[in-house]
């Protein structure tokens, strides 16, 4: 009797342990991926400093549709671009500021989640969640060029000058030749020595990663090199409590060459919001 016991404690220990850690990976985004080859190294002093503290300082406000299930942001030669997720709802749009109206699109499959955006060159990158398909379009007229396929899941996309680098929920970073879009290398992502996982939608920086933390009102500045997280930025607070009451989470970021600011925004968010990132001096060390 008193084994059986020990083992049915057992099974209710692993069993709450698997629920626990599955608590919070919703309908909308779920991942399992395990780890790659290149599993990070023991983590060094430097690798298990504390991020810069840092929060959003919003500059301008901008009108953002609040239908938009908003998946990648991109702006590039004063062009903004937008891709939305969704069955029966994803698009690739050409987006006119201040009034975030929409110029052009191009649907979807109906039954395709489209997720992150990147543009290279003449070509607009767009992956999918789930489908396993990335798809290439012309960037004066959205007409379709070909399409990769991959597998596991897409979340987040940007071009870093030379690769694709991708995001999957996990904790790393995948970087994917644009010609083939094979997977170059991948990183693990470490924040003081921790692993950072659900990383979202992303923007390419002067060699530097942002990252979206999916259900969080958070974004990672990374190092695309080592996959330390360098800042830890606070963009919660943007939205009223009557907005939110309709908002799902933070989600779009892209910088804004000519006024050296990023532009930020939600899935489903009224509003987007021009910032520049100040020290947080309420945070605690990055935490």
């Amino acid at each position: 009797m008193r084994i059986a016991a020990v083992a049915l404690v057992i099974v209710a220990f692993s069993f709450g342990t698997m629920w626990w850690r599955s608590r919070g990976q919703t309908q909308a985004h779920e991942t399992d991926r395990p780890p790659s080859s290149d599993a990070a190294q023991a983590p060094t002093k430097h690798a298990t400093s504390r991020p810069e503290a840092l929060r959003v300082n919003v500059l301008a406000t901008h009108p953002h549709d609040p239908d938009a299930f908003i998946q990648g942001l991109q702006m590039i030669d004063g062009q903004l671009y937008e891709g939305t997720g969704l069955e029966g709802h994803s698009q690739l749009r050409r987006i006119q500021l201040p009034t975030w109206s929409v110029e052009q699109h191009v649907d979807l499959p109906s039954d395709v989640f489209g997720e992150g955006i990147a543009v290279v060159g003449e070509r607009i990158f767009e992956i999918t969640w789930r489908d396993g398909i990335a798809y290439v379009w012309n960037r004066a007229d959205f007409a379709p060029i070909r399409q990769f396929h991959y597998e596991g899941e897409g979340w987040g996309l940007c071009y870093d000058g030379t690769h694709l680098v991708m995001s999957d929920g996990s904790d790393q970073l995948f970087f994917r030749d644009p010609d083939t879009f094979e997977v170059v290398r991948s990183v693990h992502v470490r924040r003081a020595g921790h692993e950072v996982d659900q990383l979202n939608e992303l923007e390419c920086v002067d060699g530097v990663v942002y990252a979206n933390i999916w259900q969080t009102d958070r974004i990672a500045r990374i190092d695309p090199t080592s996959g330390r997280v360098t800042g830890w930025i606070d963009a919660s607070g943007l939205l009223t409590e009557e907005e939110r009451y309709d908002a799902d989470v933070l989600n779009g970021i892209t910088w804004l060459p000519d006024t050296h600011r990023f532009l930020i925004t939600g899935k489903l968010w009224p509003r987007s919001f021009e910032v520049e990132l100040v020290p947080d001096e309420h945070a605690a060390g990055g935490h």
